[in-house]
């Protein structure tokens, strides 16, 4: 088998399955990329068994052939090679002979037999999203997603179909992120029920959103995984948590009695610099919410306190809530730069944080005892 392809386009595709390949070494062979050549064709595979994916990219080709070759050293040598033609052929020993311009390579390769076979589609059940609507999904809501490893049905986001709807949900105990998505087009059981995509397929996927920005994807389902196609040249296949999602629903508040309006970029840069003296366990903050004024300030026993004073829009009765400044960072950050709506009832219930230019975006969280 011999092939020629450019080392650039071969380099950003291996880097593109290297997050995918196994870290555990659970299994030697999972360390290793699957490699065919075909038809023109180059096929790339990685996986951990949990999120496998798939890179096609064209290739001038002589004799088919496929190999197994380890990730990362492969990756390593692409790193340092010019950007130039890349010769590659397999001979009867098991031996990858690489070479770009005067440089070579005798590369050890493994017997394909050994590699899991892999699906990478359920055509019965496709869908299709934007990239854009993918990107907007993922960067709305993954902060909200759970690290407790203990709470596996938390560690990823929640879609589901609701009311001709995409929605979204993160939600870590702490705060929630939900995104509903309108111009979502197809039916699909499996989200009738909803699915839970884990978080290291969450950023596999927003890899492909990240590539083609301005393109549709097919998606599809099954019980046990989500497949993705982009431009029939990147797929993707994720293993589901098969775990029941928390009733998200009893966290929203049914309804609020105060509210008060604030320009986002103000009180964000208020708490980044008022996080600064918050104890390092809690990032506490308090928010002294006063007619037409909020007073942010925190107390370090052993660095000194800071407060700044801001101008809001409110007219109800003086209240104080403790937040974890964090939290409160990351769900502002994920709002465009106008006005935001801080909706509570008292210092001790969940707090709603919505944007006047984004009425599909739902933000909570979680006050903090100080």
């Amino acid at each position: 088998m011999k092939l020629k392809i450019q080392s650039h386009v071969l380099r950003e595709a291996i880097n593109k399955l290297l997050t995918v390949v196994d870290k555990k070494n659970s299994r030697p062979i999972l360390t290793n990329c699957l490699i065919k050549a075909a038809n023109k064709k180059l096929e790339i595979v990685a996986t951990d068994l949990e999120v496998s994916a798939k890179i096609i990219l064209d290739a001038q080709i002589e004799g088919e052939g496929s190999f197994c070759i380890n990730s990362k050293n492969i990756a390593d040598i692409l790193r340092e090679l010019p950007n130039e033609d890349l010769l590659i052929s397999v001979d009867n020993n098991s031996l990858l002979n690489l070479s770009c311009k005067n440089i070579n390579y005798s590369l050890l390769v493994i017997s394909p037999e050994e590699f899991p076979q892999l699906s990478f589609q359920n055509q019965s059940t496709e869908f299709r999203l934007k990239t854009k609507q993918i990107s907007q999904i993922i960067n709305k809501t993954s902060h909200a997603i759970s690290t407790d490893e203990t709470r596996l049905y938390l560690n990823g986001i929640f879609l589901q179909l609701t009311d001709s709807k995409l929605r979204a949900v993160a939600i870590d105990g702490h705060r929630l992120a939900l995104l509903d998505t309108n111009e979502f087009i197809g039916e699909n059981k499996f989200l009738v029920d909803g699915v839970i995509i884990p978080r290291k397929g969450i950023s596999e996927l927003k890899k492909i959103a990240d590539t083609y920005p301005e393109e549709d994807v097919a998606i599809s389902l099954d019980d046990s995984f989500m497949f993705v196609n982009a431009r029939n040249e990147y797929y993707l296949s994720v293993r589901l948590i098969a775990r029941e999602y928390p009733k998200y629903q009893t966290v929203i508040p049914a309804k609020t009695t105060n509210k008060f309006l604030i320009d986002r970029n103000a009180i964000l840069n208020a708490v980044k610099r008022i996080k600064i003296l918050s104890n390092e366990k809690t990032n506490g903050v308090k928010l002294n919410i006063q007619p037409n004024e909020l007073i942010i300030s925190t107390n370090h026993p052993a660095l000194g306190q800071a407060s700044e004073k801001l101008s809001i829009d409110y007219n109800g009765k003086p209240t104080e809530i403790g937040f974890n400044a964090k939290y409160l960072i990351e769900s502002l950050s994920v709002l465009n730069e106008t006005d935001v709506i801080f909706e509570f009832n008292n210092e001790l219930s969940p707090v709603v944080i919505k944007a006047e230019d984004l009425p599909e975006f739902l933000g909570i969280i979680m006050p903090l005892k100080l």
